[in-house]
């Protein structure tokens, strides 16, 4: 359970004021089809999850359990202060055309979140974590968790909440995941 929680709730916060958050409010101006941006954005997410955490699992088996520590541990650490780096979409990648609203969300988000933090995130939580199913359910729900409100309120939710608050948050989230980390807490995972 914990492999869950702290993944959803590193991705929701890491996501807020993410590009993938603005492109999920474009493609929802764009195509006004919220349950098909929305369906789009599961299984790109998914897919995108499952390639992430089968690599952190697998980078994991290769590298001796200290040094996974110290890289991982560098790694939250760096992934904190990238956090607090806005993001913002490029108009040009959002909505592929001729795809429809769903096809379009899977391409587009997809594509986008290929080396983004969250997909980092991903792999590094599943190098940390057990089980991978946890883990990637985790960070697509968390994916989820920011995104949706994003489809369904648009502009209204994004004036309401600051995204400096919640990149603030994210980071100081993924700071405590590195210095926990690094000072050995997760010897009964291995490392």
């Amino acid at each position: 359970m914990d492999a869950f929680l702290v993944s959803a709730a590193v991705v929701t916060l890491a996501e807020i004021g993410d590009k993938t958050q603005l492109i999920a409010l474009l493609l929802a101006a764009k195509f006004r089809q919220p349950v098909a941006v929305i369906a789009g954005m599961l299984v790109a997410t998914l897919a995108n999850h499952l390639v992430a955490g089968f690599t952190g699992a697998w980078v994991t088996q290769l590298l001796n359990p200290q040094l996974m520590r110290w890289l991982l541990g560098l790694g939250f650490l760096g992934t904190a202060a990238w956090t607090l780096i806005p993001d913002r979409a490029d108009d040009a990648q959002v909505g592929r055309p001729g795809l429809g609203a769903f096809g379009a969300t899977v391409v587009t988000f997809f594509l986008a979140e290929i080396g983004d933090k969250t997909q980092l995130a991903t792999a590094m939580l599943a190098a940390r974590y057990a089980p991978l199913a946890a883990v990637v359910a985790g960070t697509t729900c968390g994916m989820l968790i920011a995104d949706i409100p994003a489809v369904l309120l648009g502009e209204r939710l994004t004036r309401r909440i600051p995204a400096t608050l919640m990149r603030t948050a994210a980071a100081l989230l993924f700071s405590l995941l590195g210095v926990v980390t690094l000072l050995g807490a997760g010897r009964h995972f291995g490392f």
